[in-house]
This record gives structure tokens, C-alpha cells and sequence, in this order.
């Protein structure tokens, strides 16, 4: 009986089976660098997969039915002008971009920024009208259709800044899915403490809209802290429009219900 070398039985222990190479130099050296990459740049600043158009376009659509919902008194005239511009030009901008937004161009970038700047002249004048109302005791004694108007305007509120953050956050969605800007103009908390975020984790509209409403409620930043400037202005206005109209409709409310 021939008895195994002691020096060829332990190289060959040492050694995985054929076809495994779980173990093996070149994938342990190519998970080394994956991690030593994330260290260094993490994923929400790499080129990522173009956001869906989806979830934006049903906050712009909720968005108009809003506006169409509240009185005539409290919209410019013709009530249905500001509306009808914002739905054609989201058809055109679901036009270049029908799912996902792979197609960058100026006209693009243009509509976008013109839709949500018409939401926001259309709520923040409604805003104005039913705060000008409420102060001079013009205002409806009824006291459910002025919880449901604030309620349609604060709700707008929410969509049309959640838009603007996320139009403008490190240039938008084409340049956050590029990689193209590396200081973040909203701090994350996925950002901050990476070991906790789900693999290849970005920001999303949705997200961005999360900060719009946390912002509303509380008056301030909550999870997620501005960085830059625009970002800081634009929360202070939205929770000045959120709080005037606020304080207003549910205190005249009350006075009616007395």
C-alpha cells in the first residue's frame, strides 16, 4: 500500500477543489477593491441607473387635480390656464422621456423647470388669496371648505418644493445618474452612515419628497440637513407659506366652529 507524500496532501488541503474559486486570489483581490472603492467613492456619487419618470409624473398630476379642486376665487384667472400649461408640458417632457430619464436635452431641462416654477406661482398665489381672505374677514364661514382649501394648498406645497429639490440637488436627476457633481447639496442620512444604507442606495424623487413633507411638518429640517445655500432659502420658504397658511386656516376655522 502505498502511503500519500505529507507535503503533496497538505498543498493539495490547502488548494479549493477544482472550479471553486470562491476563494481564490483574483476574487479575493477584485472584493478588496469593490470595498476599497466604496470607502473612497460611494455609489450615490457614481453613474447610476436613470431614475423612473413614474412617481414624478403622478405628483405633478396629483399636483393639478389639487389646484383644479380649490375655489375659483383662490387661482388666477383663467383658472384653468396654469393647470393646462403644466400638463402640456409634462406630456412633452413624457415625450422625450416616456419611463426613464435616459434622454438629456435643454428643451428637457427647460420644461421641467417651467412646470414646476407654474405649480409653485399657482399655489403660492392661492396661498396669498385665502391668507389675504382669512385676515380681512372675507373668508367663508364654512368651516370644512376652509380646512379642505388650506389642505389642497399644503398638500401642493409639499409636491411642488419635493420637485424642486429634486430638480436642482446636485444639478438634477441626468446629473446625479451621470456622477457629475460630487458636493451634495442635501446631507442623508445614507450619506452620513453608509453601513446602514442598502447596497448601491441613491437618492430618489421619493426621497426627495420625503424631505418636502418632514420639512412642512416640523418647520425644519429633520433626518436630512441642507448643505448649500438654494437649499437652505427654499426650505425657509416653504415653511413660511406652510406655516402662514396654516396657523390662518386652522385658527379661523376654530372661530367658526365656536
Amino acid at each position: 500500500m502505498i502511503e500519500p507524500d505529507p507535503m503533496h496532501a497538505g498543498r493539495d488541503a490547502a488548494q479549493p477543489p477544482a472550479g471553486d474559486q470562491t476563494g481564490g486570489p483574483l476574487e479575493r483581490l477584485t472584493r478588496e477593491a469593490e470595498r476599497l472603492e466604496d470607502r473612497v467613492l460611494p455609489h450615490w456619487l457614481r453613474p447610476t441607473t436613470p431614475e423612473n419618470r413614474v412617481p414624478v409624473a403622478a405628483a405633478i398630476i396629483t399636483a393639478v387635480v389639487l389646484q383644479l379642486a380649490l375655489p375659483p376665487k383662490y387661482g388666477l384667472h383663467p383658472r384653468w390656464l396654469l393647470p393646462g400649461l403644466e400638463l402640456l408640458l409634462l406630456a412633452i417632457l413624457t415625450g422625450l422621456n416616456p419611463i426613464r430619464l435616459t434622454r438629456r436635452t435643454r428643451l428637457g431641462r427647460s420644461a421641467s423647470l417651467a412646470l414646476v416654477a407654474a405649480i409653485t406661482l399657482d399655489n403660492g398665489f392661492s396661498a396669498g388669496f385665502l391668507d389675504y381672505d382669512i385676515l380681512t374677514g372675507k373668508a367663508s364661514g364654512d368651516a370644512s371648505g376652509l380646512l379642505a382649501s388650506g389642505a389642497s394648498i399644503y398638500l401642493t406645497n409639499i409636491i411642488a418644493f419635493g420637485i424642486w429639490y429634486w430638480e436642482l440637488e446636485r444639478g438634477g436627476p441626468f446629473a446625479r445618474a451621470a456622477g457629475q457633481r460630487r458636493h451634495p447639496d442635501f446631507l442623508f442620512p445614507q450619506m452620513a452612515t453608509p453601513e446602514l444604507a442598502p447596497p448601491r442606495w441613491s437618492p430618489q424623487f421619493l426621497d426627495y419628497l420625503y424631505v418636502s413633507f418632514t420639512n412642512v411638518v416640523a418647520f425644519s429640517p429633520t433626518d436630512t440637513m441642507p448643505l448649500s445655500r438654494w437649499a437652505k432659502t427654499l426650505m425657509t420658504i416653504q415653511s413660511m407659506i406652510a406655516l402662514s397658511t396654516t396657523a390662518l386656516v386652522i385658527a379661523r376655522a376654530v372661530n367658526v366652529l365656536k
